[in-house]
C-alpha cells in the first residue's frame, strides 16, 4: 500500500507518505500558510522517497471538521491528485485524527477530542481505541456549545484539541470525574490521518474522486448562533 495523506482543517499543515508500514511526514504549525506548504509538502515526500505519483494507490485528507478554508485545501488536493491519478479517495475526521494522534504520543485508549468551532461553539467526538490502535467512534461527530457536549458516563477519559484550551473550564465542567487530563495545545497530524484511511480501506471505503467532500457539521455561518 503506498498512500498520500493530507491535513489542513486546522492552524497545522501536514502531509504524510504511507509506504508498506513505514509512514513519513511533513509538518508545521502555519495558520493562513497552508495554501503555499501543502504542495512541496507532497512533492518533498515522494522526491525523499524515490517515489512517482503514478505508483500511489490512494489518498487520503483529513475532510474536517475545522475550519472551513482548510478544510477545502486539503479536499481540493486530495480530489485534483485523485482525478488525475484516478486513484480511490478516503476521507478522515479530523477529530478522529486528533484521538488517533493522542493514542499514538500517549497511549490513551479513550478520548474526547474538541476543536474551537467559534461562535461559542466546540466541534466534538469521542473515540475509544480498538485490538489493532485504531481510534473507533464513540457517538456521532457534533457541533455544539461546550456545556452541552454529550456526557462521558466512563472514567479514565482525556481531552485533546484546540477547544480544550480554548473552553477548558467548561469542558471540565461538563464532564466532572470523567475527565483524566486534557492537552489544548495539540493540532492533527497527516501520520494519523494515513493510518486511519489505511484501516479504512482494509474495510473496503475507499471512495471515487468526485465523492472527496469536506465535511463541516456547521451549515450556518452567517449568524452567531442563538
Amino acid at each position: 500500500m503506498k498512500l498520500l495523506a493530507l491535513e489542513t482543517a486546522t492552524e497545522a499543515c501536514s502531509a504524510a507518505l504511507y509506504l508498506d508500514g513505514e509512514i513519513s511526514e511533513r509538518y508545521q504549525l502555519a495558520p493562513r500558510e497552508h495554501t503555499a506548504l501543502i504542495l512541496p509538502m507532497v512533492d518533498g515526500l515522494l522526491a525523499e522517497a524515490g517515489l512517482p505519483r503514478s505508483q500511489l494507490d490512494a489518498v487520503a485528507f483529513g475532510c474536517g471538521p475545522g475550519a472551513f478554508t482548510g478544510v477545502r485545501i486539503a479536499t481540493g488536493v486530495a480530489q485534483g491528485i485523485a482525478f488525475a491519478l484516478e486513484l480511490p479517495v478516503v476521507p478522515v475526521s479530523t477529530l478522529a485524527t486528533l484521538a488517533q494522534g493522542a493514542q499514538r504520543e500517549f497511549g490513551w485508549r479513550q478520548v474526547a477530542a474538541a476543536i474551537d468551532a467559534r461562535m461559542g461553539e466546540v466541534y466534538w467526538g469521542s473515540f475509544t481505541v480498538d485490538e489493532a490502535g485504531v481510534m473507533q467512534p464513540d457517538g456521532e461527530e457534533r457541533v455544539c456549545p461546550p456545556g452541552e457536549v454529550p456526557l462521558l458516563h466512563e472514567h479514565q477519559w482525556h481531552g485533546i484539541g484546540s477547544g480544550w484550551q480554548s473552553y477548558a473550564s467548561e469542558l471540565a465542567q461538563r464532564q466532572g470525574v470523567a475527565m483524566v487530563d486534557a492537552r489544548g495545545d495539540y493540532y492533527p497530524h497527516a501520520l494519523d490521518v494515513a493510518t486511519l484511511a489505511v484501516a479504512a480501506l482494509a474495510r473496503g471505503e475507499g471512495l471515487p474522486a468526485e465523492q472527496a467532500l469536506p465535511r463541516y457539521l456547521r451549515d450556518q455561518v452567517a449568524q452567531k448562533p442563538k
